[in-house]
This record gives structure tokens, sequence and C-alpha cells, in this order.
């Protein structure tokens, strides 16, 4: 384990370049009195490693130094391979990139490595875009990824929901993030770090001005967070319903993981015919009366009262459609 976290070390300052000693206790997970035995380790190894104290200082190696601690591992080779989204790559527009990187990442493998790599490739496929949607598609993808590595500002015509919906940004581009199949754009406007849809976008010029990155932004960490803001404003409100077993088995795939587990914390007891009743949350009547449909006569609607209307005048409406498309295959069987 130390030896697997020396070589961490000296290859993360081989990367980064000066690095604190408290930056490499956060990457590396121990405390910063452990990143001081491991430097002094390194130095008796005669690792030509020195510290600069004071504001802007840290640990760096000797200019022109260069470890050949570089070689992969069995299972590191495997998880390169795995983390491979050639689909991603090609949206991006390096998919060509991506297959000659792979080609020379085989070709450096030794026999026993590249043996591995394709038998992960014959038993493993990645496949981003969730059910019932085929990803996103924009014209534009390729040129926002080009924007946001070489950071040149955006010119941007974007749809979005609240009116006026056409409206057009000037955005610095941070990122771009690929979340069940769909691309988003976090980019800088007015100061402020927004997210976008990158379908959404109706037309895009690269302007010739370059921008300056917020210093420690961290792209994930912004995801994560965004991500954990969104779904604790999602739901609003909450709705009573009854359930049967047939309905409680589909309710994870059609419902999702939040309304599921909620029915299984509130759910009464089953009746004589399995069904029972519980308290699940919503966004809205409009999304949840959509959302409800999906189940069918599997679930009845008991509260608020609005939201079993509208279920109710849905039904009247199905009822009364199906039943006078019967009419006339009647009238055609009816003897003459």
């Amino acid at each position: 384990m130390r030896a697997s976290r020396l070589i961490s070390l000296l290859l993360l300052l081989q990367v980064r370049g000066r690095m604190t000693a408290q930056q490499l206790a956060d990457e590396l997970e121990v405390s910063v009195r452990t990143i001081y035995r491991d430097v002094q380790s390194l130095s008796v190894a005669g690792i030509p490693l020195y510290g600069d104290p004071g504001d802007g200082g840290g640990y760096r190696l000797l200019d022109g130094y260069r470890t050949r601690l570089t070689g992969l591992t069995a299972g590191e080779a495997e998880a390169l391979f795995l983390a491979g989204l050639p689909g991603a790559a090609a949206d991006l527009g390096l998919g060509t990139v991506m297959a000659t990187a792979e080609l020379k990442l085989q070709a450096a493998l030794p026999a026993e490595l590249r043996d591995r790599a394709a038998r992960i490739r014959e038993r493993f496929h990645l496949d981003a875009p969730g059910w019932y949607q085929d990803g996103d598609s924009s014209p534009y993808l390729a040129a926002v990824a080009d924007a946001v590595w070489n950071q040149r500002r955006i010119e941007v015509r974007y749809r979005r929901w609240a009116e006026p919906t056409d409206v057009t940004r000037t955005l610095e581009p941070y990122g771009v993030v690929l979340k069940a199949g769909r691309w988003y754009l976090v980019a800088r406007t007015t100061g402020q770090l927004r997210t976008y849809r990158v379908n959404q976008v109706l037309g895009l010029t690269t302007l010739n001005e370059g921008f300056e990155r917020i210093e420690d932004f961290d792209l994930p960490a912004y995801w994560d967070a965004s991500v954990a803001d969104f779904l604790a404003t999602l739901h609003h409100g909450e709705a009573r319903i009854r359930l049967s077993a047939a309905g409680r088995e589909r309710l994870t795939e059609m419902l999702g993981p939040a309304v599921a587990a909620a029915v299984a914390s509130t759910a009464t007891a089953a009746d004589d015919r399995g069904w029972v009743t519980a308290v699940v949350p919503i966004e809205s009547a409009e999304h949840a009366h959509a959302e409800f449909l999906r189940l069918g006569a599997e679930i009845e609607v008991l509260a608020p009262a609005d939201l079993r209307d509208r279920m109710r005048r849905t039904a009247r409406s199905l009822g009364e459609l199906y039943r006078v498309a019967q009419r006339p295959r009647e009238a055609e069987q009816a003897p003459g």
C-alpha cells in the first residue's frame, strides 16, 4: 500500500508540477504528516524532489526529471478499455483520435495485457443512453467541445422553456457533460455559471475572444452539486395513490426510484386484492398526470383533487374514444 502511494505521489508531481502538502494529502486521502514522511522517503531514495516554503510554495521535481514507473498493471489496462465511450468520442469529433489512441495503447502493451484488453472488448460494452431514447443529436456539439478546449467565447442562439423561448447569449464554455445520453454545456455568462442542453442550441458562432477560467473550477464537483440541487427541488408536492401488486412491480422502471422508495416507506398493508395505499412525491399535477397514466389501470389517484379529476377526465375520454371506435366494427359484424 505504501509503495503504491509513493509511486502515486511521484506521478502526481510529474504530471501536475508543484503541489502543496495539503493538496497531495487531499488527492491521496492521507494526512499531511504522512505526506511529509513520504516526501522524506523519496528524497532518501535519491528522487530529486524539493520543497519551496511560503505562499505559492510546495513540492516539485527537479526540472527535466521524469520517472519511468508508468507501466500499466493488468487491472489498469482493463479499466482504460472499459472507460472508453466510442460513441461519445465520435459525437465530440474525436472518433478517429480515439481509435488511433486505442491502437497505440494496444501496441504499447505487453502481449499478456493486450490479450486481456481484447477479452474486455469481447465481453463488455458500454451504452450510455437510457432506454426509450437514442441520446442527443446536435450539429453544434463538436464546435462546443472545440470552444471548451481552446477557451474561446461563443455566441449561441438557444431555445429555453421560459418566455421568450429563443434567446441569444454570449458564453464562456467551461466544460461538457454526458448524462444519460444527453450532452450538457457548463458555461459562464454575466458572471454566473449555468448549464445548457447542447441539443437546444439553434445556432453558434465561435468568437475570436479568449477568456480566463475560474482558477479552481472543478467540473465534476460543479456537476455533482447541480444534480443534487436539481433533485432537491424536483418534487414540489405529493399525491396519495392506490397501487396494485402489478403496479408495484413496474414502479421503479416506470416512475423512478424516488417514487418507488416513497411507496416502500409509506404503503399500507395490502388489501385482499393486493392493493396498497401510499403517498408519493410529484413535480406538478401536469407532470404526475402524464407519469401515472403510464401505469394504466394499475394505479388510482386519491388526492389531490385536481390531479384525481385530471385522471378521471382522461379515463372518461379514453372510454368514449374506444366505445365510439367500436361501433363501426360492430355494425360491420352485425347480420344483414
